[in-house]
């Protein structure tokens, strides 16, 4: 953790979420949720989750956090990247403003930005990218989306020099369920992990700031939390960044 922060504290992680049909107890109604293994995963790096309610955008909020994370989900509508639905497509147009705002405020901001499945797909369609919308179409074996409801597995090498080859090492493999890729990747991002098969598996800024995106999931891993250890570290470095700075502004 940076030297300027106390050992105590914990970096605030501001999580995405939901917006959905759910049950608990007696209830069955439209909730704010996000499943517990992000929230855990946070806990476990030394982070201290935020959840923010898909509704009710304001990207001022960031300014109280240290770090965001874009969870999975829904589909990216494609009419953000000027395509037409694909019958295997089922977007939350709602959802995709939301988090298309916090992750330009976020860019902005400079703040650390992880982006995990979906979030890794917003992040490309925000900064100028496309996506396969239905892998199978181009990868008839492909085992990104075994079935409802099973996690397959992804295997990947990781380009050295870039910011998952040191959290991973050359090689990993992680927990995965997506039915759809990046495509064309912006040149304000770089492809620094593949599968065999040739799919991006994470994405870089090639700019300033702490920026991963992931086409698989960490979270559903706890016995390997590199990922989010190095997020949370780099949450804390922010903030540390962000108070000498405040200290240097104050009159003397």
């Amino acid at each position: 953790m940076a030297s300027n922060v106390s050992e105590t504290y914990r970096p605030r992680i501001a999580l995405t979420s939901y917006l959905q049909e759910a049950s608990w107890g007696v209830w069955n109604t439209t909730a704010a949720i996000l499943p517990g293994s992000y929230v855990e995963a946070v806990v476990a790096a030394g982070g201290t989750p935020i959840l923010l309610p898909p509704l009710g955008t304001d990207e001022s909020v960031l300014d109280l956090v240290d770090g965001l994370i874009v969870v999975g989900g829904s589909d990216v509508d494609p009419s953000l990247y000027g395509q037409t639905p694909h019958p295997a497509t089922k977007p939350q147009p709602l959802r995709d403003r939301h988090d298309s705002a916090l992750i330009r405020a976020a860019l902005e901001r400079e703040l650390p930005l992880f982006a995990i499945c979906r979030g890794a797909q917003l992040l490309n369609v925000v900064l100028g990218g496309t996506l396969i919308q239905h892998i199978a179409d181009v990868l008839p074996d492909s085992k990104s989306q075994p079935a409802p409801g099973v996690y397959g597995e992804a295997a990947f090498d990781t380009m050295p020099g870039s910011l998952i080859h040191h959290l991973l090492g050359d090689s990993a493999t992680s927990s995965c369920y997506h039915h759809q890729a990046l495509d064309a990747v912006p040149e304000t991002l770089r492809v620094t992990a593949r599968s065999a098969d040739g799919l991006a598996q994470a994405v870089e800024t090639t700019e300033d700031g702490w920026v991963l995106g992931v086409q698989f999931h960490p979270e559903h891993n706890p016995n390997d939390l590199r990922l989010f250890r190095g997020f949370v570290e780099a949450a804390a470095s922010y903030r540390s960044d962000q108070n000498a700075t405040m200290k240097a502004m104050s009159p003397a």
